[in-house]
């Protein structure tokens, strides 16, 4: 028993371990009204703020925008972290991520129009298509709270995909949609809790192996 335990646990040692911890960008930081650009791919958005290095980029049409009660030029209210969100106003938004995510995603967003968010398996829109999500128009209702703002109605939307996705086209009409919270990892936005990697479910089922053999033992 002992050398089977042993040998499981020498292969849980050598199996490869996932992201333990969902990706949120969130935005903050970043300035107003101004180019993400490599904000979370170490180097700086385009007033030279600079976040935490997760090899993601964006396009040059990808902006970041802070709400006017916080100083900025944002006509937006009840954002779900804080005070900064990402839109667009000229092309659509586009976010490139070179290592490649699979599953799915998710984010929240406020449009006063229907919008299309589409993920691909090549950097800048190239390569296929692996899956889109239509938005509805909801930006401005049923507004509560924060009241300065036009864009006060923000909703969840996600996508799984199978495949391997390398970029994601944030779709809309210029200046009329919003996004934050994207998260990669989770179905649910703005979720960073831990998320158990092979290895340590692995060694939960080992656990669990060991108590039941125990107590047989212990009971005959």
């Amino acid at each position: 028993m002992k050398s089977t335990i042993f040998s499981l646990l020498l292969f849980v040692s050598i199996l490869p371990s996932a992201n333990a911890v969902p990706i949120v960008l969130d935005f903050e930081g970043a300035g107003n009204n101004t180019a993400l650009l490599d904000f979370y791919n170490g180097g700086t958005d385009g007033l030279g703020n600079s976040g935490t290095d997760y090899g993601i980029g964006f396009g040059a049409n990808s902006l970041s925008l802070i709400d006017a009660d916080a100083g900025g030029d944002g006509n937006f209210a009840n954002e779900p972290t804080a005070d900064t969100v990402m839109f667009f106003l000229t092309g659509t938004a586009v976010l490139n991520y070179a290592p490649g995510f699979d599953t799915g995603f998710s984010f929240f967003y406020s449009s006063s129009t229907a919008a299309t968010v589409s993920v691909y398996d090549g950097l800048d829109m190239t390569g296929n298509l692996l899956g889109s999500i239509n938005l509805a128009a909801q930006g401005f209702d049923n507004c509560i709270g924060d009241p300065s703002g036009s864009f006060c109605n923000w909703s969840v939307g996600s996508l799984g995909f199978a495949g391997i996705a390398k970029s994601i086209d944030f779709g809309g009409t210029v200046n009329q949609t919003g996004y934050d919270d994207i998260t990669f990892g989770s179905v649910t936005p703005g979720v960073t809790g831990t998320v158990p990697t092979p290895a340590t479910l692995a060694l939960m089922g080992i656990g669990f192996f060991c108590i039941g053999y125990m107590r047989r033992k212990n009971l005959a």
